[in-house]
């Protein structure tokens, strides 16, 4: 079985060039892989399933012809996209899954996230991201006017630039102490995620055993996979198509 792997892609109307990408990845790929993982931030921003962009009308169409060909394709949220819905999963032919997520992979026993979990240092993320996991909460917002939503996710985008400005390079990575949490916790080999958008493969030594984090990278200037069969897992990269 070869499995498919990506994050990070923050699909907009204003990138039409990662949509782009994105579509000829899944060309490359179509028939050729019986899983897609897309383990969020799928999409820049995310207002409700009833408020669907043009962009987001194209990947649910395109989506559900990857899946038509024989590929299983399963989308969890990020923080962009935390109120992607069960209703948009379906137009794409999807399945919305929750993290933590566990899969084999290469023969081994994975875990799958987003990542922003990790990221225990950035404390006024991490007061923000309570909140708006909050199913209260995002029932209140979703049952706003539309124009409501729109100011809400325009402020919250503006407000986290500014935030980033001022933090460091440590405190927007993930927390060492908190991935070691996540391996001791759940026993699994394998961790994979996205979110900081700093792509490589991390070996591990716990306890004497060894692990491996692999975290993939986001599309703002080229496009990142993880593309895993039985036997290997090879996070590659690509130049945008002209």
């Amino acid at each position: 079985m070869r499995t498919l792997l990506i994050s990070d892609l923050h699909l907009e109307d204003q990138r039409p060039d990662i949509t782009r990408a994105f579509f000829y990845l899944l060309d490359q790929f179509q028939g050729a892989v019986e899983r897609l993982f897309i383990l969020g931030d799928f999409f820049e921003i995310w207002l409700g399933d009833d408020a669907l962009t043009p962009t987001a009308q194209q990947v649910a169409a395109r989506l559900q012809q990857f899946g038509d060909a024989g590929c299983s394709v399963f989308i969890m949220r990020g923080n962009r996209d935390f109120l992607l819905g069960e209703q948009f999963a379906e137009k794409c032919g999807a399945k919305l899954i929750d993290e933590p997520y566990f899969v084999e992979l290469a023969g081994r026993q994975c875990l799958l996230m987003h990542g922003d979990s990790l990221c225990t240092d950035d404390k006024l993320y991490m007061d923000f991201r309570k909140m708006v996991r909050n199913p209260a909460w995002q029932k209140e917002f979703l049952s706003k006017p539309l124009d409501e939503r729109i100011a809400f996710g325009k402020q919250a985008r503006n407000q986290s630039q500014e935030d980033a400005k001022d933090k460091t390079y440590e405190i927007l990575d993930v927390n060492q102490d908190e991935v070691l949490n996540v391996f001791r916790e759940h026993r699994v080999p394998l961790f994979i995620h996205g979110h900081t958008h700093r792509p490589d493969r991390h070996q591990i030594n716990i306890d004497k055993s060894n692990y491996e984090r692999i975290v993939l990278g986001d599309w703002h200037r080229q496009g990142w996979y993880l593309i895993a069969d039985e036997a290997e897992l090879e996070l590659r990269s690509f130049e945008f198509p002209g």
